[in-house]
């Protein structure tokens, strides 16, 4: 199990491609950026050119083809474009995709989700075991992005060409990418109370690499579910007032005037079944 195909190496995708590398796995990775192919053709990668499309019969077969061609594995890691003034329907996209996936006979997919399917809860509820979400639970999420992503989740664990397992990681989080930076000097910041649940691209690309890994031994079959969040959940305003104290940045205000929601995503499952030690805890 040394092939591996990674649809879209950005933020994420591009450093596990080269994690990837350097413990011996040939990659090919693809990118919709035209001046990107040369940075991934340069760290090793055989770099491929594609843009998928909702639409039936608008993908360019042969690079898609090519991308996954000879490969055991791939990792799908392209989130829903849902921004103002444009919303895609991923799911088709997806959709259409899945003839490439059986044609070149892939035999294990890994999808890249997120805890954006499991829906906020108020925090004041009788009971707080209520707000401790496991892979158990049946998500139900509220955003478009969350609906796109778990109806993408069920088709392809639905899939009987194909073993699927899915990774919902929290906020993503690394060196050049930190959620204060938006937030410093906001104000009227809603649900203060709410626990954070993040996690550091260090450790999205060292829970892959463990599925990987186990799996490659034979430890772990393919066709799970992972919540993958670091195990620290201090409230917003507490975490994002103390960051912004850290980096002198702005302090964000929030709004206290209503009760707060949101959830606690346990990892529980990563750290047990897979044996996962995170890496950054308190990020």
């Amino acid at each position: 199990m040394k092939n591996i195909s990674i649809l879209g190496c950005g933020w994420l995708g591009l450093p596990l491609a080269k994690s990837l590398l350097d413990k011996g796995f040939l990659v090919k990775g693809s990118t919709t950026s035209l001046e990107k192919i040369s940075i991934l053709e340069s760290t090793g990668i055989f770099p491929h050119l594609v843009t998928l499309s909702a639409v039936e019969g608008q993908n360019n077969e042969i690079a898609i083809s090519s991308l996954l061609e000879n490969s055991e594995i791939l990792i799908i890691d392209i989130p829903p474009k849902l921004r103002e003034n444009y919303k895609e329907n991923f799911l088709a996209k997806i959709q259409n995709l899945i003839p490439f996936i059986e044609n070149a006979k892939i035999e294990k997919v890994i999808f890249v989700s997120s805890t954006s399917v499991y829906a906020d809860l108020p925090l004041d509820c009788a009971r707080a075991d209520k707000n401790i979400i496991t892979e158990i639970i049946i998500p139900n999420p509220e955003t478009e992005s969350g609906k796109q992503l778990l109806e993408t989740e069920k088709l392809l664990k639905s899939n009987p060409y194909f073993k699927t397992t899915v990774v919902r990681f929290g906020g993503l989080i690394g060196e050049d990418r930190h959620p204060i930076h938006f937030l410093a000097g906001r104000k009227n910041i809603e649900n203060p109370d709410a626990p954070i649940n993040l996690i550091h691209q260090m450790d999205c690309i060292g829970i892959i690499e463990e599925i990987l890994r186990q799996a490659q031994n034979d430890k772990l079959g393919f066709g799970e579910i992972f919540n993958a969040v670091a195990p620290f959940h201090p409230t917003r305003k507490t975490y994002y007032s103390e960051k912004a104290l850290e980096l002198n940045l702005p302090l964000p205000e929030f709004d206290e005037s209503k009760p707060s929601v949101g959830k606690t995503i346990s990892s529980e499952k990563v750290q047990s079944l897979l044996g996962y030690h995170f890496q950054n805890i308190t990020l």
